[in-house]
């Protein structure tokens, strides 16, 4: 293979492994960090090695089989539309042909209006394994400091070969969905959405953290911050990556991913001060945050400025209020302890971003042309405060609409059937002696050290005495 062949666009592939790596970072040590710190001391260890974990198994899944089945050719389940556009069939990535040939989903947007990409395979499948790499490591927000490293690893393996894909396909891949017209700019629903549904069912499924752990104090406000900074500044990546061209959009999308986190931040500082607490605080400032990245999510690329700001301040007012409000007087929800509520600032700012997208989509950001090059056959995303005037069955807000209602469904279903056979053949949660003892007990660790005379309690560790001893 040709160093440069001529599909090949030096800047196009520069960017894509860019942002790939900027996304990556949001993981480790973005999350890394900001879990780590959000934790108790004793769960930091534990904490922080559920994530790196957790990112290696999907790595594993996507290189042989995700990748493929999320962006491959479909696997013709039945007949129908739906059915026969489901899923992709699964199948390795790592031959030389996989790695060194041009990127290329076989149905593209499932429009047939994207046109070709000018970078190599192995780009693309990287690119997209951070974004299913970091899905599982939102959800584990739900379920910290209880569920055990042994059911961490296996659920996330099975999730992440019998959830992931499907959605990811049906959206991104070219399948039923975006056949149909619905969108997702950079995962608003195949990831954020999904993570905060099936964050909650794994939460309700799991059961509650012990007392003494679920009004515990963060053990590193620092860490917090310098996570929840790099998630900040890698969502550029996440977002501008998604054009999967070095061009004009890529630009806006990383703007207004700016503008909607900025805004939410801000709004949600502000709602704090005003409310009976009348104080800010980092915790609630990193949420507003957070809450601004997810909703630009799914719209970055589709919307212009004024859109993202409205994303970012109509989605913290919302998210807040369900937060602070709304969700603590839901009978059942204000039951579930999703530890850091995911479900909210992930679940809940997903939707609404995917569906202000049918709302308030700007056709003058994003063109994909037709095959002539020419905006005849092309594709562009317009919402309905831009002329979205067709019939409402064919609205890109009821398309939006259905896709969401998909994630949810599907989300909820799969998560509840798979941990609820994995509790059928082992325990899915630490025992309450290890719940007390966090990270000392279970890894032999523990994230900073106290000295006993000369002795350290972190490495090399003395014999520790065994329960009733």
């Amino acid at each position: 293979m040709l160093a440069y062949p001529t599909w090949l666009n030096a800047g196009d592939n520069a960017w894509q492994l860019t942002a790939a790596t900027l996304v990556g970072l949001m993981s480790i040590p973005g999350l890394v960090l900001l879990y780590g710190g959000i934790v108790q001391k004793k769960w930091a260890i534990n904490t922080m090695l559920m994530a790196f974990t957790g990112f290696c198994i999907v790595l594993f899944v996507w290189v042989f089989y995700g990748f493929n089945m999320g962006f491959g050719h479909p696997l013709h389940l039945g007949a129908g539309q739906f059915f026969s556009n489901m899923v992709g069939k699964p199948s390795p990535v790592l031959s030389a042909a996989d790695e060194i040939g041009q990127a290329n989903i076989p149905l593209l947007s499932g429009t047939g209006a994207m046109p070709a990409f000018h970078f190599g395979q192995s780009s693309l499948v990287y690119f997209q394994f951070v974004f299913a790499g970091i899905t599982p490591l939102l959800f584990l927000g739900s379920v910290l400091t209880r569920m055990s490293l042994k059911a961490w690893m296996i659920f996330v393996f099975l999730w992440g070969s019998l959830v992931y894909p499907i959605n990811a396909f049906l959206i991104w891949g070219g399948g039923y969905f975006a056949m149909n017209g619905a969108v997702d700019y950079s995962g608003g629903y195949v990831i954020h959405l999904a993570a905060g549904v099936s964050g909650f069912v794994a939460a309700w499924v799991v059961g509650p953290r012990i007392k003494g752990d679920r009004d515990a104090t963060p053990n590193n406000m620092m860490m917090v911050a310098a996570g929840a900074g790099l998630l900040w500044l890698g969502w550029n990546g996440f977002n501008g990556g998604d054009p999967y061209f070095a061009g004009a959009d890529a630009g806006a999308a990383v703007l207004n991913t700016n503008l909607a986190a900025a805004s939410a931040m801000f709004v949600w500082i502000m709602l704090d001060i005003l409310s009976p607490r009348k104080s800010a605080s980092l915790i609630g400032g990193v949420n507003g945050m957070i809450v601004g990245l997810v909703g630009i999510t799914p719209a970055a690329g589709f919307v212009n400025g004024f859109g993202a700001l409205v994303i970012g301040v109509f989605g913290s007012i919302v998210v807040w209020t369900m937060m602070t409000h709304v969700g603590p007087r839901i009978p059942f929800v204000n039951r579930v302890d999703d530890a850091l509520g995911v479900i909210w600032t992930h679940g809940f700012a997903g939707l609404l971003g995917g569906l202000m997208v049918g709302l308030i989509a700007d056709p003058k950001m994003l063109m994909y042309l037709g095959a002539d090059g020419t905006a005849n056959g092309g594709f562009s995303v317009t919402g309905l405060f831009y002329g979205d005037t067709v019939p409402w069955y064919r609205t890109q807000l009821f398309h939006q609409a259905q896709a969401a209602l998909w994630i949810i469904v599907f989300s909820a279903i799969m998560t509840f059937i798979i941990l609820r056979v994995m509790k059928l053949v082992m325990p899915l949660r630490f025992t309450d002696q290890e719940c007390l003892d966090g990270d000392i007990a279970i890894h032999g660790e523990q994230v900073t050290s106290d000295f006993i005379g000369e002795q350290s309690l972190v490495f090399p560790l003395a014999p520790q005495p065994k329960l009733g001893e």
